[in-house]
C-alpha cells in the first residue's frame, strides 16, 4: 500500500473491498458484460470459438464455456436458476440456451426474432418469464424449453425512449418524449404489469439514461435524478415509491454543491454520490432530521460531512511483477462503471469491488453528536461504535459539559427503543391468529440501546462523577417522555445517587410519578436507605401500596413499633379474623407501652367475642405469656 500516516487513514469513510472480484480487461479481443440481477459477471473472449468466463457474486463461483463465435454480444445472462442463457446481439434478436451440467446445449437454442421493434434490452423476472423493453413498450414471454418457442403472456404499449431497472424491487422506469415523461411499472412474475403514476419532467432538457438511478433504500423503491440547478450546480431528486399505490412522490432533494459528472452507489442505506472532478464521494442520509429543512414535504440534505475520497487502494499485479510489486488503483477513473448497490467496475483494470463503508473514521469527521447518534442507529452492525460514542461524550474528558447534547441524544435512542417495546408488547398480547402477522409487521431496530446497555456500559463507569445525578436524571426523564418504565438496575442507581445528595423531595416526586421502576425489592432497597432520612420510610411506604404489597407494610409497621396502625392495617384486608394474636401481642409488648398493649389485648379479646362468644383465648394461639402480661397491668 501506498504510504500514508494515521490521520490521513482516518480520513477516509469509504474504501474499496480488499478482495475483488479479477476478471479479463476489455481489450479487442474481450467484451465484459454485468448482470445486476444474478450479480454475475461475465468476460468474452472472441477468436475462432468464443471463451465465456462467469465471475460472481463471490470469487468462488467461476463458470467457463465456450460457444460458436457468431459475432458481437450486446447482453448476455443466466435465467435466475442458471439453467437458460440468454444472448442479445442485435436489436432484433434474442437467443436462449439450455445449460446443463456447466455448459450451453447449443443444440436446444430457442431464438426470438422481432420484425418490428427495436428491442432495447431484457430481464428475467423468474426462471422461465422473460422481460423485452422495446421501442414500443413492454412484453412479458414465458420460455418454453420443451417446444422451443417464446410465449406472449402481457404486453403494455408506449413509446419508449430509454428505460432504467431496479432488479431487486421489480421496478422499471422508461423515459419518452427525449427523457420529458417518465413511466415507473412493476413487472411481476404470472404477466402482471402495473403501472404506476407518470413523472413529468419540468425543465428545459429531458433526462438522459446516466442521470437516473433506482434502487432500494431503507426498503423503499427509490427514483433518484441528477438536476443542473440555475446556478450549475448539481442536485438530487429523490421520488419515493411508498404512498397510496406506491405513487412516486417528491420526497428529498440532496444539495451536492458541485457542478460536473456524478455517479451515485447506496452503503448500507446511505446515498454515496461520487464526483469524477473532485475525485470525492458525498454521504447523505435521508432518515436524518437533524441539519435539514423542510418545504412543502420536501426535505433539503447537504452532505454529512465534506467530501472526501475513497481510501487508495492497491492491487497486486504478479502476472506484471515477478517480485510482487503492486500497483496503484486510479480511483473516480472514467473506465468505471457503476451497478447498485454498492459495486465499482473498472473494465480496463479488470477488477469488481463492493464499496463499503467506515463508520469509526466517519465518525470522527462528525463534530455535530445529535446528527451523528442519529445517523449510527440507521446503520448495520454499528451498536458497538454507537456505545463507544456515548462512552466518550460521557467521557470525564468533557466533565459533562455536553449535557444539553446528551438530552437530545437520549430522546433519539429512546425514541427507537419505544418503538420497540411497543412492538415487543404487541407480540406478546397477540392473539395465537394473528401473532404471526405482528410478527411480519415488527421491524427490528438496527441498533437498540436499551437500558441494560446504558446501565452496564456507561452509568456504571460514572457512577462516582459529578455529574452523574444530572445524566440519570435526563435519561429517566427521556424514558418517561416516550413512556418507557424504568428497570430495576437505573431506578436503584437514581435512588443511590439522589439519596446520597440528600434530595429527597427530589426521589419523593420521582415515586410519586412512577418514574422509576416499583417492585418489592426496590421498595425494600429504600426501606434499607431509611437511616438516612425520615422521609425514605414513607416513600418505601408508598411505594408498596402502590404495589398492593399491604403484607409487607404491615411487616414494617411491627419492625417500627407502630403496632396499632399495622393492626388497622391488616384489620382492612381479606382474613383479618385469622389474624396471629401471638405476632401483634409480642410485638406490642415490645413497645413497653401500656396503652398499646391493651388496644392490641382487648381487639383480640373483641374478635374472640365474634368467633367464638368468649374473650379468652385458645390454648393453641400460645398466648400465656400476654395473657399473663395484661393481668399483671389491668387485673392486680
Amino acid at each position: 500500500m501506498c504510504g500514508y500516516n494515521l490521520a490521513m487513514e482516518q480520513s477516509y469513510y469509504l474504501e474499496l473491498c480488499s478482495d475483488p472480484i479479477r476478471f479479463d480487461s476489455v481489450s479487442q479481443i474481450t467484451d465484459v458484460f454485468f448482470d445486476d440481477s444474478n450479480k454475475q459477471l461475465f468476460a468474452v473472449r472472441s477468436g475462432g470459438a468464443t471463451g465465456i468466463t462467469v465471475k460472481g457474486p463471490t470469487e468462488n463461483q467461476t463458470l467457463t464455456f465456450c460457444m460458436d463465435d457468431k459475432g458481437p454480444m450486446r447482453s448476455i445472462k443466466f435465467s435466475p436458476d442458471k439453467k437458460l442463457l440468454a444472448i442479445q446481439r442485435t436489436e432484433k434478436c434474442v437467443e436462449f440456451i439450455t445449460f446443463a451440467n456447466n455448459q450451453p446445449n447449443v443444440n436446444e437454442m430457442i431464438v426470438h426474432q422481432s420484425k418490428s421493434t427495436t428491442v432495447y434490452g431484457f430481464v428475467w423476472i423468474h426462471n422461465r418469464e422473460v422481460v423485452f423493453i422495446s421501442n414500443t413498450g413492454v412484453e412479458i414471454f414465458t420460455v418454453n424449453v420443451e417446444k422451443k418457442l417464446l410465449k406472449s403472456i402481457k404486453s403494455m404499449n408506449l413509446t419508449v425512449d430509454w428505460f432504467s431497472w431496479c432488479p431487486t424491487g421489480n421496478l422499471a422506469v422508461l423515459a419518452s418524449n427525449k427523457g420529458m415523461l417518465l413511466t415507473p411499472i412493476l413487472i411481476k412474475q404470472g404477466g402482471v404489469i402495473t403501472r404506476l403514476p407518470k413523472i413529468e419532467w419540468k425543465s428545459e432538457h429531458g433526462i438522459p439514461e446516466r442521470d437516473l438511478t433506482l434502487a432500494e433504500i431503507y426498503d423503499t423503491l427509490s427514483i433518484l435524478i441528477l438536476k443542473p440547478t440555475s446556478t450549475r450546480l448539481v442536485e438530487v431528486i429523490i421520488y419515493l415509491l411508498n404512498g397510496p399505490g406506491l405513487a412516486p412522490k417528491k420526497s428529498h432533494i440532496l444539495q451536492l454543491g458541485h457542478s460536473g459528472r456524478f455517479a451515485m452507489n447506496i452503503v448500507d442505506d446511505l446515498i454515496v454520490v461520487h464526483h469524477q472532478a473532485s475525485a470525492t464521494s458525498l454521504l447523505f442520509d435521508i432518515k436524518l432530521t437533524s441539519g435539514t429543512v423542510t418545504t412543502n414535504d420536501v426535505t433539503y440534505h447537504t452532505p454529512i460531512t465534506l467530501g472526501r475520497p475513497i481510501k487508495p487502494f492497491s492491487l497486486q499485479v504478479p502476472s506484471l511483477s515477478l517480485d510482487g510489486k503492486t500497483k496503484n488503483c486510479e480511483l473516480y477513473s472514467p473506465n468505471w462503471v457503476l451497478f447498485q448497490p454498492n459495486i465499482v467496475i473498472d473494465a480496463k483494470l479488470g477488477c469488481l469491488w463492493d464499496v463499503k463503508l467506515r463508520l469509526e473514521s466517519l465518525c470522527n469527521l462528525i463534530t455535530d453528536r445529535v446528527r451523528l447518534v442519529e445517523l449510527l442507529l440507521n446503520r448495520t452492525n454499528a451498536k458497538l461504535v454507537l456505545v463507544g460514542t456515548l462512552k466518550e461524550m460521557l467521557s470525564s474528558q468533557y466533565n459533562g459539559n455536553l449535557l444539553p447534547v446528551i438530552e437530545n441524544v437520549f430522546d433519539k435512542l429512546n425514541v427507537v427503543y419505544s418503538s420497540w417495546v411497543t412492538a415487543e408488547v404487541q407480540n406478546i398480547t397477540a392473539q395465537p391468529s394473528s401473532a404471526k402477522q405482528v410478527a411480519k409487521t415488527t421491524t427490528i431496530p438496527r441498533v437498540l440501546i436499551d437500558q441494560n446497555d446504558l446501565f452496564v456500559n456507561i452509568f456504571s463507569n460514572i457512577s462516582e462523577s459529578t455529574y452523574i445525578g444530572q445524566v440519570l436524571m435526563l435519561y429517566i426523564t427521556s424514558l418517561a417522555k416516550n413512556n418507557i418504565a424504568a428497570q430495576h438496575d437505573i431506578s436503584k442507581l437514581v435512588i443511590v445517587n439522589l439519596v446520597r445528595r440528600k434530595q429527597f423531595d427530589t426521589l419523593q416526586n420521582l415515586i410519586k410519578f412512577s418514574l422509576i421502576n416499583e417492585s418489592k425489592v426496590l421498595a425494600c432497597f429504600l426501606l434499607s436507605l431509611s437511616h438516612e432520612h425520615p422521609s425514605v420510610t414513607q416513600m418505601a411506604l408508598d411505594m408498596l401500596h402502590k404495589l398492593n404489597a399491604e403484607t409487607i407494610i404491615i411487616e414494617v409497621l411491627l419492625g417500627q413499633g407502630k403496632i396499632v396502625e399495622a393492626l388497622r392495617l391488616a384489620n382492612s384486608l381479606t382474613g383479618a379474623e385469622n389474624l396471629s394474636a401471638r405476632k401483634y401481642l409480642e410485638a406490642a409488648k415490645k413497645t413497653n407501652d401500656s396503652i398499646v398493649f391493651y388496644t392490641v389485648y382487648t381487639w383480640f379479646q373483641q374478635r374472640n367475642i365474634r368467633q367464638r362468644g368468649s374473650p379468652d383465648f385458645l390454648k393453641t394461639e400460645l398466648c400465656e405469656e400476654y395473657i399473663n402480661h395484661y393481668q399483671k397491668l389491668y387485673c392486680n
